[in-house]
């Protein structure tokens, strides 16, 4: 494990306790207390400020990436030329060129790539995906697709140069998922941003955007939507919508249980609803680890690419340029 923070620790949980044929040898992280304390919640005492220093005193097979972005690309190249398999969180890398770097590092090294987009693990997606390829809604010519979640994203992620902000702290996901679902490459985007919370909660990084609605145009003739704010203090939120030739999908649902509690005239009807995203997609994240495991131990290809990765970074990088220069962007890399 490479990043003991809070997509570390899921990830950690998930691979000793959900995923049989897994086992954490060893925490990489620059905060020593950190990287102790989730050795020890994994049962391991091997843990390292490094990955040169678990290269060096530890042996094992794969890497889970959960540091910060403009970390990804130094990391996983280094792991793969040292012929380990990598699982890296998203936002895959800062550029698409960086990807790129990570993609033929793998390959050189005959091994692995796997990028973390839980959403295409969770039944629900995969469920809808699957409708979608069977035909049951028809072409699909419009899909709408957002995340809100509570709470400010970490300090370094507000800096552009070291995130990319939140279309891609954020909204990766959305970029990956509606491709996904449409079956086809994003071709242009328009972004417009808006910065409503940022000053009250001390927020002074320069670009810094909390609210983003980016309309999209497929290589198929769909058009779409992704849209994301954080923080929406209400909880996390995170739904698509297709419009098909023939019919309608609808994945996900704000509640975060089916319940409906009604109380007296002045509280009205409330919902619980999901709080945080490892709540909201405990399913996908599970399985996605299972999914890596089987990859490194059978050879076959990853569910989710690194060319996948390197898709939604090209389209982080043309909504930034947009919204920043007033005008639509075509993808660079768009196929």
């Amino acid at each position: 494990m490479v990043g003991a923070g809070r997509a570390g620790l899921v990830h950690a949980q998930n691979l000793t306790e959900h995923t049989p044929d897994a086992e954490v040898v060893a925490v990489v992280d620059g905060e020593p207390e950190r990287a102790k304390s989730l050795a020890r919640r994994v049962s391991t005492t091997s843990y390292h400020t490094t990955l040169d220093e678990a290269l060096e005193e530890t042996r094992f097979d794969a890497v889970v990436i959960s540091t910060p972005t403009f970390t990804h690309r130094d990391l996983a190249v280094q792991a793969a030329r040292a012929g380990k398999h990598v699982f890296c969180e998203k936002p895959m890398a800062l550029t698409v060129e960086e990807c790129d770097e990570m993609i033929h590092a793998a390959k050189r090294s005959e091994v692995a790539l796997q990028i973390g987009f839980m959403r295409r693990f969770q039944d629900e997606f995969v469920e809808a995906r699957r409708r979608i390829t069977a035909g049951d809604i028809g072409e699909p010519m419009v899909v709408k697709s957002l995340t809100r979640g509570p709470g400010l994203p970490p300090v370094w992620a507000w800096d552009l140069e070291k995130s990319n902000g939140m279309l891609a702290e954020v909204n990766s996901h959305d970029f990956d998922c509606a491709r996904w679902l449409v079956g086809s490459d994003i071709t242009r985007v328009y972004a417009e941003t808006a910065n409503k919370k940022g000053a009250s909660r001390g927020v002074e990084t320069a670009n810094f955007y909390d609210n983003a609605v980016v309309t999209l145009r497929f290589a198929s003739g769909a058009v779409g939507t992704v849209d994301g704010t954080c923080p929406a203090d209400y909880g996390y939120d995170a739904r698509v919508e297709i419009v098909g030739s023939e019919g309608l999908l609808i994945v996900g649902d704000v509640r975060g249980q089916p319940i409906v509690e009604a109380r007296d005239r002045d509280v009205g009807a409330i919902s619980p609803l999901h709080r945080t995203w490892p709540d909201r997609f405990e399913q996908g994240y599970r399985d996605e680890m299972r999914s890596f495991v089987d990859v490194a131990l059978s050879g076959k290809r990853p569910a989710v690419t690194g060319e996948d990765g390197r898709h939604a970074v090209d389209a982080v990088q043309a909504a930034n340029r947009s919204w920043m220069e007033e005008r639509p962007v075509a993808l660079e890399y768009a196929t």
